[in-house]
This record gives C-alpha cells, structure tokens and sequence, in this order.
C-alpha cells in the first residue's frame, strides 16, 4: 500500500502498464523507452540505456568498464545474474608495479591504473543471447548517432569536468575530447565523440567477440595501453568471458532480496537488512535521529565483516553463510545501541582474517538503471569505470576510456584483496531486487561507492516500513556514513534538507555530521521500477539527470 500521505516529491513517480526504463541520463531513458515500444525485451532496452551512457555520461559509464545484471521474469524461470567484471591481467602481479616504483598503492590514474579487462560488452552478450527479442546491431543506433553528432553536456557532465580539469589535461587524448578549445564545456553545450562512434559502429556490425574482444578493437586497445605502461595485453581481451552467477539472498518484511555474490559488496547490503529487520522501523519515524542513528550503526556493523573479508570468493574463502545468517545478525545487534555512537575502528568483524592488514575503504563512479517489459521481465543493471573517468584514459583510438577498478588491488600480500593475475578485485557496484513468490517485485540500485547499500536500505525501508512510494523514497533527504568524494576521513554526511533539529541531535549523541548541499550528486543517483498487478511505478532521481519512462 503506498502512503498517500508521504512527502511531497518534486516529480511525480510514473505508472504505466506496458514497459517501463530509469536511468541517470533522460538521453538514455529514452534510448531503452524506444528498444521497449519496437518489441525489444528488458533486456534489449537495458543493453541499449547503457550503450547510450557510455556516450552521454562519460565520467561514469564507458566500454572500458564493468557491470553485473540481475534479471528476473518474464521468459526467466528464477531470477539470474551476470558477473561482467574483468580479471587482472596475465602481468599485473605485485612484482610488475615494484619494478615501475609502487610498492604502497597501485595509482589511481593512468595507464598503470588500467590493468583489468573490461567486461560490459561480453555481459551484454550473455544476456542478449538468452533474452534478446531485438537484432544485436538494432541496440545500439542511440549510441552511434550521440557520439557522431554530439550530445548536450549535462549537469553532471558539466560538474565533474570543472572537477576533473586536471586529470583530463594528463592525458592528450582525454582533453582533446573531454575539454575542446582547452576548457570545460557548460551545460547544453555539444560534445562529439567520433572515434568512440566509430568503435561503437564497429560493435554494432561485428558483434561482442569480434567487434569488441577478438579483432581489431582490442588490438588497438592493448597496443595502445603496453605503450604507455599498463600490463594489459591482446590476451587479457580475447581470453575474457562474463559468466552467469548464482546470487545471493535474504529477506526483508516478507520479500526475497537478491544481490550479486562476492567479489560485490552485496552481502552488506543484505547484512545491513538484516539487522534492521530486528528493530520496529516504523517506530523511529523516516526522518527522525533515532532512524539515522540506527541506519548508519547498522551499516558500520556491516561494513566491518565487508572491509575484512570482500574479495575474490576463488581466493578467498569468505563465509557467506555466517554472514547472512539471521542468527548472526541477531548476535551483530547487539553492537548497536540506543544512545552510543561507535567508530569504525572501533568494531571488530564478527569473524576475523587469517592476517593483519591495512583497511581501505573503496569509493567509486556508477551508473544504475533498470528496465520493465510487458511480458513481466525485470533488469537490475548496474555499470561502472570506477572513479570518474576511470583511468583518465584512452585507449588508442577506439575512443574508449580505461576503467580503473584494479587500483584498488591491495600490493600486500597479506591483505585479502591482494593483487595477483587473473583475480578480480573488490567491487561496490551492486544492483537489487526485490521478490515475493518467486516473481520480480523490484529493481532499484543507486551509484555512489560506500553508499549503495546505504542508500538501497533507505529506499526499502522508506516503501516497505513507511509506505512510500518509488520517486519518494528516492526524493527523501538522504545520508551516507564514509567516505564519499575528496574526503579522507569517514563522516555522517546528511543532505540540508534534514530536519535542524535532527542534525542537532545527532551531533549532540556524537555523530560526524557534515553537510552537504540539499540535492547532493555525490550522494548517488538512485532508481527504481516497482511492479503492482495492473501494471508498473517507476522512479528516477533528481539528483542525477535522469527520469523515469514508462508506456
């Protein structure tokens, strides 16, 4: 039942009965609402929102990056998932960055940041061969005419580039594209991308294998990357294959939640659910000190076992079990108090490491969308460059902008998320959903690193405890305790729009709060489709540049 009585939102949320797409960028909504309206498939649509992300969100979303995909109804028997994250590269060892001077940290930019195979455009393809309605070649027109005859920079876009001025000028080819005429274009000026275009073209004709991993593409791109440094070879791209996953689940006031296995944060995410479904949520009130005290030392509860165990399950044997169990969220409760504010450090995991090692908490640049189709299919699809423009570069002239996400490799060869070839690192890039009988309810996810699991536990318990509706839950003040962009230490951030008197009472109990702007990007943009009998609601968040479509 949806509380008519909530908070008045800025944008209605958007019932249709047909089909229904959200993303960060209306350029692509509208992308997947077109594939939707010509008989293509959820999947069809969410191939073809990314594809158009890539092209008019390139600070998040790109061909040199990473996804996973949950998919759920419709022609799907059980609710499935793809892991399209590339490994380290045959030569990335810890040996390889000691001989280039880095025995600390791998670096977070350049072509030594770029040592993982990108894995977007095989996931692609797995789901296309199995849920496909569409020609492969038909997804991507959007794409291909935005990159040829430019799009409008967008708010986003807009921001990071004044942000990213430096790091784009690092690289030639990064600021003649990214910063034409030598400075940051404004919103509502046009950017072209013609070698990404033609790459993109390429893709569409050839296929995944071909077009992408198998010729000439990943020739150019693994050339180019050897030249400037990275380990990365024509191997590493051929040798790629994403793979179907079996998720991971537990349960929330009746529903089924789904995430991605390790090496996702996922299991916080449910971990965090867990914890709360202990407590009468309801009670708190949504906008309440008592709720943000609760959410946040939940997810310090929960981020402990993440920050101890989270990385690749076939090098690391990570007790799952233990962690989503019921019974041990029952004995983690007992962590969380009324009246007392706990540090991270100041909570030990609820099963230790065989080693002591340096934590590192992860931060990150997504795009998540989810799509809807008449014949009840769901898509959860999140993808990722992880920082904004990942690795700040290009590879050759595919026009394609190199990931970054093995930089959070550890070189201690003690740590848990130790850097060895073929491992794949940690990731906080997690779609959900949401069922009930073994039917798709919900797709919903946000960007936003540390945050997402966050952010997913506000919007479940804001529909599920307070009866909010999608774009509500979405629009409600939102918080993050971490890190979150530029930052080094780990805050209680709350957007301004929190009640005065609440972020009082959170400081006077001993929170970290700081503030941030009352629509804060950096906080996540989050979506979501939720499905009812006669049909679907959908939400998109106005923190990003997205919406919501349906039909």
């Amino acid at each position: 039942m949806i509380n008519a009585d909530g908070p008045r939102t800025g944008r209605p949320a958007v019932f249709a009965k047909r089909g229904m797409v959200s993303s960060p960028h209306y350029l692509a909504s509208a992308s997947g609402d077109n594939i939707l309206r010509r008989g293509g498939s959820a999947v069809d649509a969410a191939i073809a929102i990314n594809a158009t992300l890539c092209v008019v969100y390139p600070h998040m979303a790109g061909l040199g990056g990473d996804a996973f995909l949950l998919i759920a109804g419709g022609k799907a028997t059980e609710i499935e998932a793809i892991e399209a994250t590339g490994p380290a590269a045959k030569l990335a060892t810890r040996e390889f960055y000691k001989k280039h001077g880095h025995t600390d940290q791998i670096p977070m930019r350049g072509a030594l940041a770029a040592l993982t195979a990108p894995g977007v455009v095989d996931g692609w393809r797995l789901a296309h061969e199995r849920y496909g309605k569409l020609p492969w070649a038909d997804l991507f027109a959007d794409a291909i005419h935005y990159a040829r005859e430019g799009m409008a920079v967008s708010r986003s876009l807009a921001d990071w580039l004044v942000t990213d001025e430096s790091i784009l000028n690092a690289d030639a080819n990064m600021a003649r594209i990214y910063l034409p005429n030598g400075k940051p274009q404004r919103d509502g000026e046009f950017m072209a991308q013609p070698e990404l275009a033609k790459t993109f073209e390429y893709l569409a004709e050839h296929g995944p294998r071909k077009g992408f991993y198998e010729g000439p593409v990943a020739l150019e791109m693994a050339k180019s990357l050897e030249a400037q440094g990275s380990p990365l070879r024509y191997e590493d791209f051929a040798n790629y294959h994403a793979n179907w996953a079996k998720p991971i689940t537990s349960t929330y006031r009746g529903y089924d939640v789904y995430q991605l296995p390790p090496a996702t944060q996922g299991f916080a995410a449910l971990q965090i659910l867990n914890l709360l479904e202990q407590y009468d949520v309801k009670s708190w009130g949504y906008n309440t000190a008592a709720y943000y005290h609760h959410m946040v030392e939940a997810v310090k509860v929960a981020f402990a076992d993440r920050d101890e165990w989270l990385s690749d399950p076939k090098h690391v044997k990570i007790p799952l079990d233990t962690f989503l169990s019921k019974d041990y969220a029952a004995k983690r409760k007992q962590l969380i108090h009324d009246d007392t504010v706990r540090g991270f450090t100041d909570i030990e995991p609820g099963v230790k490491f065989d080693g002591e090692f340096e934590h590192r908490a992860p931060d990150g640049d997504t795009v998540y969308f989810c799509t809807a189709d008449a014949d009840g299919m769901m898509v959860s699809n999140i993808q990722s460059i992880y920082h904004d423009f990942g690795a700040a570069v290009i590879a050759g002239n595919t026009g394609i902008i190199m990931q970054n996400r093995g930089s959070f490799f550890s070189l201690d060869a003690n740590h848990p998320n130790t850097l060895e070839p073929g491992k794949h690192t940690f990731h906080t890039i997690i779609p959900a959903m949401l069922m009930k009988d073994g039917k798709p309810v919900m797709a919903y996810g946000t960007m936003g690193g540390e945050g997402q699991p966050q952010t997913q536990a506000a919007m479940l318990t804001r529909m599920l405890d307070f009866g909010f509706n999608v774009q509500q839950a979405i629009e409600a003040p939102r918080w993050l305790m971490g890190r979150t962009w530029g930052t080094i230490s780990r805050d209680l951030v709350l957007e301004s729009r929190t009640p005065e008197e609440v972020i009082r009472e959170l400081r006077l109990r001993g929170h970290p709060v700081k503030m941030a702007s009352g629509w804060e990007g950096t906080l996540g943009h989050a979506q979501a489709i939720r499905k009812h009998p006669d049909g679907y609601e959908g939400g998109a968040d106005p923190r990003g540049d997205g919406t919501a479509i349906g039909f």
